[in-house]
């Protein structure tokens, strides 16, 4: 099982933003590579730190993993939550103040720096059918790639060091600091030459196929990452990600409320009086349930684990029948005589046993 992120930084679930951040440096600063060469354990650490900070610095992400824990952010994009190391050292602009890297460490300092290309977003429609069982889909994506040919030359401005130094004549005395190369991006690297069809970056839009696991239980207007399949950046740079919106398609008989199903379930007057057994819906398929002799219009029956997985892997909800007795609005003659008949008889008499829950009773029930 993946640890928890609270755990993994050594905070508790209430900590504040600066209490995640201060945790979080702490730990870049003793599991960090160049202070533990060649230890992997070292590194792991130091991954699992920048993904717990990565997901919990971010309010709304914060938000969706204090409700749905670790599936909220997987489907098979990636490892490390689609972090590598270029995400993690970018980062520490944050974390360590404005430049980045702390002491002589590589990777967080002002120096030549790794672009990111931009993220794509795109819309998945799901049935209840497939959010119930978890399912693959294959979309087609319009991403901008690197088109063949295109080369790169070191930056004139910085010479290929990824940064500008600015002297500053102060009332303390001449400041220097320094800044990303505009020119470049902070990529030390500007393109050279292109082939037609490119634009300015030497990127190219081509049409790929992407196939994204959704696992089963997400819920409608939650978002997932594809690591690496946004648009690619140009020179030495790396990928974005691709972002899936999730929407739910309503069914035709079951209506969701969390991980529980509800099917409304109408009956005859004669059903309702003699029993029997009915045909419904389910997201597996149809089952046949039993109509008990003298069943009431409002009775909810619980059929459990019929509903959907919990996204936490906390079992799966059930599915609430809820029976309605259809009154005929039209009767015949010989009908109506009978019932005129049956007014007075004590087995059509409304007779509530204690056992005979109130409405507000059963929707307490359905939320407990």
């Amino acid at each position: 099982m993946k640890e928890d992120f609270y755990d993994i930084l050594g905070i508790s679930k209430g900590a504040s933003a600066a209490e995640i951040k201060k945790a979080y440096r702490k730990k870049a600063v003793q599991f960090h590579p160049d202070k533990n060469p060649g230890d992997t354990e070292a590194e792991e650490n130091f991954k699992k730190a920048a993904e717990a900070y990565e997901i919990l610095s971010d309010p709304d992400k914060k938000a969706r993993y204090d409700q749905y824990g670790h599936q909220a952010f997987e489907n098979g994009g990636g490892g490390f939550g689609g972090m590598n190391m270029d995400d993690i050292f970018s980062q520490f602009g944050d974390i360590f103040g404005g430049g980045g890297g702390f002491g002589g460490f590589s990777g967080g300092g002002g120096g030549q720096r790794r672009t990111k290309g931009s993220n794509l977003r795109i819309r998945v429609k799901l049935t209840l059918e497939e959010i119930a069982n978890g399912v693959e889909k294959k979309v087609k994506v319009k991403r901008k790639t690197q088109a063949k040919g295109t080369t790169y030359k070191t930056c004139s401005t910085c010479n290929g060091s990824g940064q500008v130094v600015r002297v500053t004549n102060t009332i303390l005395g001449r400041m220097q600091t320094a800044a990303p190369c505009n020119a470049c991006s902070g990529s030390g690297q500007q393109i050279d030459k292109k082939p037609s069809g490119s634009d300015a970056q030497g990127l190219i839009v081509n049409e790929e196929t992407v196939s994204i696991k959704i696992p089963a239980g997400v819920q409608d207007g939650m978002q997932l990452k594809v690591s690496g399949k946004g648009n690619e950046a140009p020179g030495n740079g790396f990928s974005g990600d691709l972002l899936v919106a999730i929407e739910e398609l309503a069914h035709e008989t079951l209506q969701r409320e969390g991980d529980n199903l509800h099917y409304d379930l109408y009956i005859s007057f004669s059903e309702a009086v003699l029993g029997g057994s009915k045909e419904i819906d389910t997201v597996s398929g149809k089952v046949r349930i039993k109509i008990d002799e003298g069943v009431q219009s409002g009775k909810i029956l619980r059929l459990r684990g019929k509903g959907i997985p919990n996204l936490n892997g906390y079992g799966k909800g059930d599915l609430l029948v809820h029976v309605n007795v259809w009154t005929p609005k039209t009767l015949t003659k010989e009908q109506k005589q009978f019932f005129e008949k049956m007014k007075d008889d004590e087995h059509f008499s409304p007779n509530p046993e204690r056992s005979d829950k109130s409405f507000f009773e059963k929707v307490k029930d359905m939320f407990s």
